[in-house]
């Protein structure tokens, strides 16, 4: 490694050398049409709509410091096809509903925006609709963008790219009178500001252009909590006092009145403290007392979240729920009905998560996928509150004039809990307590397992069915539209059934697909989301039955002790078939414990009465409309079994098994023993070469051969957690950097997933490492060591082996900020190693695997990529491909080949992706690990990197491939 001197760097092309490229283009295009090329999948009606004429732009790099240089960033030709593909010609489009979905916004919750856009894209699009993409940036500058750009991670993906890579427009007139000629209607999916306070929809109604939602005037006022709850209590609503703080002019003796009144001390009374206007969970935080509300609220204000702020009475000892309200009527008729509730359990996990005084349902727990929150539906509540909410929901949702569909929040407190002080004649007053609606969610989140799709599946609606049933039903108000809300769409699909039927082979004709994930390592719940991608983005395919199956822990094992897990054995190892509903959850315990649910008889009862009254009550509203051809979800039970009755199972019916359980027996090789002995095809590598990679010590020993070939590994040290917990903290770290002669380290499991239990720290942090693996600690908070970091969540149970490495010192990339006087955004390298680091996936048959284009990985806290930054949409930056003003076009191609060296000698197959520190001017590769099971989440950087292939190849395709690759394994 060396360093060299900074300077500033002009912009270039940053596509890859010309062979590289052929290279690329052929190897998958080959692997294409190698692939079962006589399968079906649903069209793909995609477009950027780019302007006649329009040219893209170079971002100019300029050198803003001595110390570091600005990194232009150009299109690519690979990303120039990506934008312009593919195009429906205008005869087409007469016949096609257009829609334009809009993401983005000023709003904290762009990335989340990001992630609802691409499942409504992945859901909605087929022969009869033609869908073209649209982003908002935080300063309100509209872009049409290619379908592509939607699945990348986070808006900071592309944010910096936009002037190269997408269409902009001068203004948001400019960009409606835009939309008025080009879709039909538009589908906003913008949370938080401008998507539901009124403004895209008031921006929309000036130039008539049709969308789907509720109308301006009605956002804003539903939008402002404050509004909405004067709202509420004008219409006989229960509501939760609330006091306003408006600006900086706030009168401290009047809040002090208001806690007195409320009967809460101003030292120390409990408050909620939130924005008036944002979404559910941004800003939202808990305060004790006048001083500490102001405090808190001003800092709200001060960092441009909103510029009022409500201070809430905490309710203690409730429940809080949501609600789907789904609007079945016509024309300018209202009818709603709310589908089944869902209640919201927020869980601590015993002494290594200690329960937080002031635990609330914010961005985290929503978005991240943990075992803090726990969702159930339908609720746990007396059957009597289940029929007041519903009740009260829809009042609410035509008191207010929501339009189409909403998302209400609301709590429950039984009566065994502190009174709220309401007349007995406000609605929410009942016999087991009393039910209060908080939050109204115009553009509801639309993430594959959001709260909507989840309620949806539950009364028989698919993702694809429940989204196109929403824009129908938008249609009916707009006469011009009624051609297509009047005819019966084709979209339907045969009823979706997904259990295993031991009486068949699956449907005639169909091949059997059985999408395994989950189990017990701490990567399970990005296990579980990344089967839950596999299996949506494979049940577009009309010639594959795709079943979904939980791998996880016998229920009789559930409470053994940590000894017994240390070798539990395969017979305490079950699969669950899983209807279609019962997929849509955050954790694989939430997953386990609704197929219990199910399966006990008076839950089950009780779900299918309610599901039952529901789906009667949609049906008389929906029957009515051409466009409806039924529900297209059975309600069904889940199956058990145990392992090897599943592997037995799944020879019988010639199903192939598309692994995405992520460590433990997914990925250290014993799954796969199991399959190859019955000879059942699978995707991803062999059984040996599974298990050489899954330990880290091996994967180097096996690769240490190929240092004269560019190709380096780590030197490392393993130790036992019983010893590094007994003996002295200076001896063991004395003893660490003697043999790895570097002060600073990094630590790491030894055979678990890449992305839990994984820091960086000096000698004083060993001791609190050391002791979060003592106290089984589930997570250890941000900051605890001497360098900054985020949230590191650990293993559980702890790791038994752990590896320690010297840190690997790495060029800082940046993104840097907007300024008043330049609107553009730049990435900022700060050269000095000249090493970096990448994550690589690789695909192909054994022996001539294939890399694709490597990502540069941008850190946004600390020093290790946290488990948000690596698997949560909506989080974390890639760099796909890299910029060649950071690598070379030379130095790529080097890189690539030693990738593709690495996954040869481990004779890898199928798929895998390889995380490693390149040098940007030789392309010497320095191994990290390498990931069998690597993460198919709805935003990974292997769709990015599949993506930037010529041509690019959207996720359902990539996953085909996947899968048709395991029938061509070599034995």
């Amino acid at each position: 490694m060396y360093s060299s001197p900074n300077r500033s760097v002009s912009s270039e092309s940053s596509s890859p050398p010309v062979m590289t490229s052929l290279a690329c283009g052929s190897t998958l295009s080959l692997l294409l049409r190698a692939a079962n090329p006589n399968n079906t999948a649903r069209s793909l009606h995609l477009s950027s709509n780019l302007l006649p004429g329009f040219t893209h732009k170079l971002l100019t790099a300029s050198s803003s410091s001595s110390s570091s240089k600005t990194v232009g960033v150009r299109v690519t030709r690979a990303a120039a096809q990506v934008a312009d593909a593919v195009l429906v010609d205008k005869e087409d489009t007469s016949r096609v509903l257009r829609v334009g979905v809009i993401c983005g916004g000023p709003s904290a919750e762009r990335g989340i925006s990001l992630n609802s856009a691409r499942s409504v894209l992945d859901h909605i699009q087929g022969e009869d609709l033609h869908v073209s993409c649209y982003y908002i940036d935080s300063h309100l500058n509209a872009f049409a963008i290619s379908s592509a750009q939607v699945y990348s991670n986070t808006p900071s993906d592309f944010d910096f790219k936009l002037e190269s890579l997408a269409q902009g427009f001068q203004s948001l007139s400019e960009f409606a009178e835009h939309l008025a000629d080009s879709v039909d209607i538009v589908f906003p999916v913008i949370h938080g500001q401008f998507g539901e306070d009124g403004g895209i929809q008031e921006l929309l109604e000036k130039y008539n252009v049709p969308f789907v939602g509720t109308g301006s005037k009605e956002c804003q006022q539903a939008f402002n909590k404050y509004n909405a709850s004067l709202g509420l209590s004008k219409y006989g609503f229960v509501t939760v006092p609330s006091f306003l703080v408006q600006g900086s002019e706030v009168n401290q003796d009047e809040l002090s009145e208001w806690f007195a009144s409320n009967h809460l001390d101003v030292n120390s009374g409990k408050v909620v403290v939130k924005p008036t206007r944002a979404g559910s969970s941004i800003g939202v935080t808990v305060a004790y007392g006048v001083s500490d509300s102001l405090t808190k609220a001003n800092e709200i204000i001060s960092q441009g979240i909103d510029d009022g702020v409500l201070v809430e009475l905490f309710l203690e000892g409730g429940s809080e729920f949501t609600a789907i309200v789904l609007d079945v009527g016509q024309g300018f008729d209202c009818r709603p009905v709310v589908l089944l509730p869902t209640e919201v359990e927020l869980q601590f996990q015993g002494s290594g998560d200690v329960r937080e005084k002031d635990a609330i349902f914010n961005y985290r727990r929503k978005y991240l996928p943990t075992q803090q929150v726990a969702y159930h539906t339908p609720p746990r509540f007396p059957i009597e509150v289940i029929k007041n909410i519903r009740e009260g929901a829809s009042l609410l949702f035509q008191r207010l004039g929501l339009r189409d569909f909403a998302r209400i929040d609301g709590w429950f407190l039984p009566s065994s809990t502190k009174a709220l002080s309401s007349s007995e004649d406000k609605f929410g007053i009942t016999e087991f307590g009393t039910v209060l609606f908080t939050d109204i969610n115009l553009i509801s989140g639309m993430e594959q397992t959001s709260f909507l799709f989840q309620q949806a599946s539950k009364v028989g609606f698919s993702h694809s069915n429940i989204l196109r049933s929403i824009i129908c039903r938008a249609c009916l108000r707009f006469p011009e539209l009624a051609t297509y809300s009047s005819k019966s769409s084709q979209f339907q699909k045969n009823l979706k059934s997904s259990k295993l039927n031991g009486a068949s082979k699956g449907r005639e004709g169909f091949r059997k697909v059985f999408v395994l994930f989950g189990g017990d390592t701490s990567e399970r719940q990005v296990s579980l989301m990344s089967g839950t991608n596999v299996w949506l983005n494979l049940q577009g395919f009309d010639d594959l039955d795709v079943t979904p199956c939980l791998l996880a822990r016998s229920i009789d094992h559930s409470s053994t002790t940590d000894s017994d897990k240390k070798d539990p054995g395969l017979n305490s190892i079950e699969v669950w078939s899983l209807p279609y509903s019962l997929v849509l959850r955050h954790t694989t315990e939430e997953v386990l414990d609704a197929c219990m649910e199910a399966i006990e008889p008076a839950r089950a009862a009780l779900t299918s009465h309610l599901r039952n009254q529901v789906m009667n009550e949609l049906a008389e509203g929906l029957t009515k409309h051409g466009w409806f051809t039924g529900f297209d979800i059975a309600d069904e039970l889940p199956v058990r079994y145990s392992l090897k009755e599943w592997i037995k199972f799944a020879k019988e019916v010639e199903a192939t098994v598309f692994i995405a359980v992520h460590g433990g027996i997914g990925e250290d090789g014993t799954l796969q023993f199991l399959l190859d002995t019955e000879g059942i095809p699978y995707t991803g590598p062999g059984s040996m070469a599974s298990k050489t990679c899954m330990d880290k010590v091996a994967t180097s020993l096996a690769l240490e051969h190929l240092k004269d070939k560019g190709v380096l590994t780590i030197n490392k040290v393993v130790k036992k957690k019983e010893d590094l917990l007994k003996m002295p903290v200076r001896q063991t770290w004395n003893d660490l950097i003697s043999k790895l002669q570097c002060e600073t380290l990094c630590i790491k499991p030894a055979r678990d997933g890449c992305s839990t239990g994984v820091a960086r720290f000096c000698s004083e942090d060993l001791a609190v490492y050391a002791k979060a693996l003592d106290d089984c600690l589930l997570r250890i908070p941000p900051n605890s060591f001497s360098k900054a970091h985020g949230m590191i969540e650990m293993p559980n149970p702890p790791p038994e082996l752990l590896i320690f490495e010297p840190f690997v010192e790495t060029d800082e990339i940046v993104l840097s900020s907007k300024t008043v006087s330049d609107d553009t955004q730049r990435l900022l390298w700060k050269e000095h190693s000249r090493w970096v680091e990448v994550t690589v996936g690789v695909i192909g048959k054994r022996g001539s695997m294939h890399s694709l284009s490597p990502s540069i990985t941008v850190k946004e806290t600390g020093d290790i990529l946290s488990l948000e930054e690596k698997f949560q949409g909506g989080t974390g930056i890639n760099l796909t491909p890299p910029p060649v003003s950071i690598i070379s076009n030379e130095a790529l191609g080097r890189c690539k080949q030693r990738i593709e060296l690495i996954a040869n000698t481990l004779q890898l197959e199928g798929f895998s992706r390889i995380d490693a520190f390149v040098n940007v001017d030789s392309g010497e590769v320095l191994i990290i690990e390498v990931n069998t099971v690597p993460g198919m989440t709805p935003s990974t950087v292997l769709i990015h990197q599949a993506l930037a292939e010529q041509p690019p190849v959207y996720p359902h395709r990539f996953f085909r491939t996947l899968l048709d690759l395991a029938t061509e394994r070599v034995v």
